[in-house]
């Protein structure tokens, strides 16, 4: 059963969040807390698997939150809740390792889905943010894409499935080492800077629809 912590200096936002995850059995709360120092605390003390963090803290970025969490080397991940995040903030957080990024707007199926997704170790990004972050993604050529070989297509879309190396392996009957093979040759080929990128092309193209086959 995952644990949760929840990070946010709002009690009303605070207890909506935590009514919506707790209509999830397989989930469990283990603490909540409205500032940094009290969910560093919290986190230590609880070690959670995933924690909620709010974006925005009164004045304190959650990001700086996330980087301080790290010195503690605690195996946690981290979803961000917010109403708006810059571009600058979209890029931090990818070189944080942030598990996602969910709007507080955002439905409570969606938010339920995001915490599901994240808890198990994929990427969620809320639509609202793919803008942005295919912004950050440099350009791609059509012929560049054409270089893709039918098995190079099919591990590009399930990466964008967010699957796993080991995953991609028993999908397609190859091992982990051909697997992170053909990762690098896409990356190489489409001029990506990692597999979260190559996984936000993937879904731009329309790849989230192509047909996994066995070789």
């Amino acid at each position: 059963m995952p644990t949760l912590m929840i990070l946010d200096d709002h009690p009303l936002v605070r207890q909506g969040i935590r009514g919506i995850v707790s209509t999830d059995e397989r989930m469990s709360i283990v603490g909540e807390a409205s500032g940094t120092q009290e969910a560093l605390a919290i986190l230590d003390r609880t070690r959670p698997d995933l924690v909620l963090v709010d974006l925005n803290l009164g004045g304190v970025n959650g990001l700086d939150f996330i980087q301080q969490a790290g010195a503690l080397e605690i195996d946690c991940k981290y979803l961000i809740l917010t109403s708006s995040a810059t571009t600058d903030e979209l890029r931090r957080a990818q070189s944080l390792g942030v598990g996602g990024i969910c709007l507080k707007e955002a439905l409570p199926e969606d938010l339920l889905y995001a915490v599901d997704v994240v808890s198990r170790g994929r990427k969620y990004y809320d639509p609202v943010f793919m803008d942005d972050l295919m912004d950050q993604t440099p350009a791609t050529t059509e012929p560049a894409f054409s270089e893709l070989t039918p098995k190079e297509l099919e591990v590009l879309a399930a990466l964008a499935r967010g699957f796993s190396n080991k995953d991609i392996a028993r999908t397609l009957y190859i091992t982990e080492f051909t697997v992170k093979k053909h990762v690098s040759q896409i990356l190489s080929k489409l001029g990506l800077a990692d597999r979260t990128q190559a996984a936000l092309y993937a879904v731009s193209r329309g790849l989230v629809s192509f047909e996994l086959s066995p070789v």
